[in-house]
């Protein structure tokens, strides 16, 4: 683990805590959904790569899927 990986673990982290919190708000299950994978998955990555690739992945989700 490297300082960019804890840097991107970490601004993900943020993020995720922003989509569960506005998920759960609005009752809305797929950022919130996608907030509590944000705020894991940087534990279950270990390349930076990766990290930033699922990552935006997830940010986007929300984006294009609504239920």
């Amino acid at each position: 683990m490297n300082a960019s990986t804890l840097w991107w673990g970490l601004l993900f982290g943020s993020i995720g805590l922003g989509f569960f919190v506005y998920g759960r708000k609005q009752r809305a299950i797929v950022p919130l959904l996608c907030g509590i994978a944000l705020m894991v998955f940087p534990y279950l990555v270990s390349g930076t790569a990766w990290l930033i690739a699922v990552g935006v992945v997830l940010i986007a989700i929300p984006r294009f899927v609504s239920l």
